[in-house]
């Protein structure tokens, strides 16, 4: 059963449900802190968190762990997204928080050495696995931007994203529909050199085979897409994400064991007047029931990227909302500047 953060926890013990802190600086970097020894995998470092008691929420035990860890009292928090994991001996579903703001000082109460490390350096740690998926949307920045070359042009695109890379973007998805397959293979490229030139990551949204022809990142799934395929690329060292919009989707992302999703429409938008939105409240209810990362779409502007990750998505997902700039670099710097963690 994965029950609501707002519920007490009435799972049987088969199944160790922990609640689990990720508290980042102001510089970007996350706390991390080693397992004592005699403790299950000791010297390992994980994130830090404990057992949800039976009876009690997952905000009450976050509260509670961060206390009796770190010394901390949590002032504001929202739940991100779950993970289970089976082990030999036991089975875990890992609740997972980020923290935004908390009192006091970060110190190890229980004698556990504790570390500030940054996101990109966690691989050099021995993790348990099943804080790999953490690890993974750890690295995951908060702005999935999506192409808009039918709008723009290729010339006036590849301007405009070199613009939004030099101000922080970092995830670029190449979705351009109405390109013959030989255009969008050209275009792939072209913004694929752009990227690497940043650092930034490219996803095609194309059938996965593509990724044997055309240099790219990963793919990202359309909802047809999503519920056509049977399995993932063999190396996963390839990003993939997927278009959602309801429970099943989500839940068929999670079964085929995506990076993350993006789940729309949340707001209305200009492309599709009158359509029926999620709204905010659904949104939420669909976040915190994932076991997936999520970015919001439709209708993103600058100022949702706090309403956005405080209602459980890692970050928004923007056409738009950042191609409509004559400067989209502003926007981005905007939103990396407002992100909550």
């Amino acid at each position: 059963m994965i029950m609501s953060p707002l519920m007490p926890n009435t799972e049987l013990d088969t199944v160790l449900h922990v609640v689990v802190g990720i508290i980042t600086d102001a510089t970007g970097r996350v706390l991390i802190s080693q397992r004592l020894p005699n403790s299950h995998e000791a010297g390992k470092w994980e994130f830090p968190g404990g057992k949800i008691e039976k009876g009690e929420t997952a905000a009450e035990a976050l509260n509670r762990e961060m206390l009796e860890e770190l010394g901390i009292h949590v002032r504001e928090s929202s739940p991100w997204f779950r993970v289970s994991h089976s082990y030999p001996s036991k089975q875990v579903c890992l609740d997972i928080w980020r923290v935004f703001s908390y009192e006091g000082v970060v110190v190890g109460m229980e004698g556990q050495p504790i570390q500030w490390a940054l996101r990109d350096e966690l691989s050099h740690y021995k993790f348990p696995d099943a804080n790999q998926p953490i690890i993974r949307a750890l690295a995951l920045p908060p702005l999935y931007a999506i192409s808009a070359i039918g709008h723009l042009g290729i010339n006036t695109f590849l301007k405009r994203l070199e613009q939004a890379l030099e101000a922080g973007l970092r995830l670029v998805q190449l979705r351009e529909p109405q390109l013959t397959p030989q255009e969008y293979s050209d275009a792939a490229k072209q913004v694929n050199e752009l990227c690497r030139r940043y650092q930034a990551k490219l996803l095609l949204n194309a059938d996965i085979s593509l990724l044997s022809q055309v240099p790219a990142d990963g793919v990202h799934l359309t909802s047809k897409r999503l519920a056509e395929c049977k399995i993932l690329p063999a190396d996963r060292n390839y990003l993939v994400a997927a278009s959602c919009h309801d429970e099943n989707e989500l839940a068929k992302a999670e079964e085929l064991g995506v990076d993350f999703v993006v789940l729309s429409p949340v707001l209305p938008t200009q492309s599709h007047p009158g359509a029926k939105n999620l709204g905010w409240d659904a949104f939420q209810a669909l976040c915190q029931y994932s076991a997936l990362p999520v970015f919001a779409l439709g209708g993103m502007m600058t100022g949702h990227i706090k309403t956005a990750q405080a209602r459980g998505a890692q970050g928004i997902a923007m056409i738009g909302g950042l191609w409509g700039a004559e400067f989209p670099g502003g926007v981005v710097r905007r939103i990396v500047s407002e992100s909550r963690y």
